[in-house]
């Protein structure tokens, strides 16, 4: 029997708008929220609303901080010298938890995407290029996704670059750790020839 709650059925429709929510989660997600202790349900929504009026671009690489200057830029061990590109502050996160990169960052906020809609002035190219002024850059490595969007942006930024003399790297894509090669695609593979290394 269907349901007639209307602030209900509204409840689950703002949840399905998250990314990767379906129907069902977003039941789920509706129904734990209704369960929750008032007290409890007061401390999320002023979460939600206080993320938003807290959270913004740090004024260098465009992460998100809370502050005027992110804690990667602000570092003072970190290498200024070395800029590592991103779309998302998710790709920070995710380079951050190798513990093995020193040096700052550049988060465009997406890639390029004529069909989406998305052009370069819709992303942080702008920004990215400002931040080359600086004579103290040495290398941009471009961390873009390997998808069609990733490499175009990363191979239009490339071109972009070039005048500034600044040598520009990307990431080695390839079979991931614990892999069997019969079960890697042909495009990983041929990634992880190209990306090879000496032993």
């Amino acid at each position: 029997m269907a349901r007639d709650v209307a602030p209900l059925e509204e409840l689950i429709e703002q949840f399905e708008r998250l990314p990767g929510i379906g129907h069902k989660s977003a039941q789920k997600l509706a129904f734990y929220v209704l369960n929750m202790p008032e007290d409890k349900l007061k401390k999320f929504a002023d979460t939600l609303l206080n993320s938003q009026k807290l959270i913004h671009r740090c004024s260098v690489c465009c992460d998100l901080t809370d502050r005027e200057i992110c804690s990667v830029c602000s570092d003072t061990k970190r290498d200024p010298s070395l800029i590592c590109v991103v779309e998302n502050p998710k790709d920070v996160t995710a380079i951050e938890r190798t513990h093995e990169y020193r040096g700052t960052y550049h988060v465009l906020h997406g890639a390029i995407s004529p069909m989406n809609g998305i052009g370069p002035d819709n992303i942080t190219i702008k920004e990215l290029l400002k931040r080359l002024g600086d004579k103290n850059v040495s290398e941009i490595i471009m961390a873009t996704n390997p998808t069609v969007e990733g490499e175009a942006t990363a191979m239009y930024i490339s071109r972009l670059i070039k005048p500034f003399n600044i040598k520009v790297s990307r990431l080695a894509y390839g079979v991931p750790v614990g892999a069997d090669l019969e079960y890697a695609d042909e495009v990983t593979l041929a990634k992880a020839i190209e990306g090879r290394q000496t032993m």
